[in-house]
């Protein structure tokens, strides 16, 4: 059987349970759970996956769960992954009473990843090709309730706060050659955009230490924390133009906590913040100089400061020829040329990126959604477009790839050098991950 019938039975697999898909996706959508909560998303993906007839890991990370479809012969293993987590946006119409919500777009991926399974168990074109597909439903893509996933730290449920992250530590891609999944993006009057880049980031945890006396009476006899955070926010903000402008830097920080009570002087002030940039250097680099700002504010006052460093995400690494795989199978499906986008500048972070610095990776963006995301206005608004083609074009890449005798694949990895074997990664994680206590002494 040449490709392209091979192709047409997955299309007409997914085709005739496209409702099956549809339905697995909105049930995720209407059970958004935060990171590492996502118990409700993972049973809906186990279920579907146990339908196929396909043996489940289920719980890999906490949450999350991991399939195997085997090919016709020996070869590459390629992982098809979709995200389980939602955002917090309590002012979206969909939020439930946590505040959770798939303004993310995770759910499509869900559907997508799910109807590629489908697609390619169904048709049976498996049997045809040289390779496996690995199944991955991956939880904690969002860097939120770090408080939360610091407890799981503690008791020893997890190492890393995003769950690709603790899957690459537990072993889960160990196996696997290439990665791929989507992402939702409002693409207008386009469908996707293939190639994007993106920013790293190293997370932070601050926690500034004065000392309490009476705001109105005595406070000479107090040390001010909240004035050594507004002060060192300063600080970081006198470093921006330090930051080159091909590192894409980004620094936002937040005051989760600004004090106790209003006629104390503030003896506990407590930061979150981001640092981000387009390289793992420059991330680095910049992290140095939003360390020195904080240790400067609490210099000033005599405050003492905590900057707790917690591993975020690498920048997302392209690979154009497994790029142009994906793009020729939407083209193969209807879409048209000046419908898709090539090349994409995203400051914003994935963790695919880590996983992009171990293995071939492709993160396309496709359309079928109105909003920007994280906000109350994202809405899935052409279901098709959201998950079925995208679902179709990752079943139809992997025939692309395991074709034969895996042509395709073999050669993306001849070609392919990774920027780190998991050993150094594990080493890199370990260098950001600490705490350092500053306390000026006269």
């Amino acid at each position: 059987m040449n490709k392209n019938e091979l192709k047409e039975r997955v299309i007409k697999a997914i085709e005739e349970n496209k409702e099956r898909i549809i339905q697995a996706s909105r049930a995720i959508y209407s059970t958004p759970e935060f990171g590492y909560k996502e118990f409700e998303s993972t049973k809906t993906a186990v279920e579907f996956l146990k339908e196929l007839g396909l043996e489940v890991e289920e719980n890999i990370a906490v949450t999350g769960c991991k399939a195997r479809i085997k090919g016709g012969k020996p070869g590459p293993n390629v992982a098809i992954l979709g995200e389980l987590d939602a955002i917090s946006c309590v002012t979206h119409r969909d939020a439930v009473e946590t505040g959770a919500v798939h303004a993310c777009g995770h759910s499509n991926q869900m559907g997508g990843m799910l109807g590629a399974a489908l697609g390619l168990v169904k048709s049976g074109v498996l049997e045809e090709l040289a390779g496996d597909v690995s199944i991955i439903a991956t939880p904690a893509e969002e860097f939120v309730e770090l408080g939360f996933r610091f407890q799981l730290k503690e008791e020893g449920k997890i190492t890393y706060f995003g769950g690709k992250q603790e899957l690459i530590k537990k072993g889960y891609f160990d196996d696997v050659d290439m990665a791929m999944m989507f992402h939702s993006s409002d693409m207008g009057d386009k469908k996707a955009l293939i190639g994007p880049v993106s920013n790293g980031f190293i997370g932070k945890n601050v926690r500034f230490i004065g000392k309490e006396s009476h705001a109105g009476s005595a406070p000479e006899d107090g040390i001010n924390a909240l004035n050594a955070a507004m002060l060192a926010m300063n600080n970081i903000h006198a470093q921006r133009e330090t930051f080159k402008d091909s590192d894409r830097v980004r620094v936002h920080p937040i005051i989760t906590k600004g004090g106790n009570i209003v006629n104390s002087v503030p003896d506990e002030v407590l930061m979150e913040s981001y640092v981000r940039a387009r390289t793992i250097d420059a991330m680095i680099d910049s992290n140095k100089k939003v360390d020195r700002a904080l240790k400067a504010g609490a210099m000033a006052v005599g405050a003492r400061v905590e900057i707790t460093n917690i591993p975020g995400y690498l920048p997302i690494l392209n690979y154009p020829e497994f790029d142009q795989l994906f793009k020729d199978n939407l083209l193969f499906l209807g879409v048209e040329e000046e419908e898709i986008i090539e090349g994409g500048d995203f400051t914003g972070s994935f963790d695919l990126g880590d996983v992009s610095h171990l293995l071939p990776t492709i993160h396309p963006m496709i359309g079928g959604v109105k909003g920007d995301l994280h906000t109350r206005d994202f809405e899935i608004v052409d279901e098709d477009l959201a998950y079925i083609l995208p679902a179709k074009a990752m079943a139809l890449t992997v025939i692309d790839l395991l074709y034969d005798d895996a042509a395709n694949a073999r050669k993306i990895l001849d070609n392919f050098t990774p920027v780190m074997t998991k050993e150094e990664y594990l080493k890199l994680m370990e260098s950001i991950d600490g705490v350092e206590v500053f306390e000026y002494e006269e």
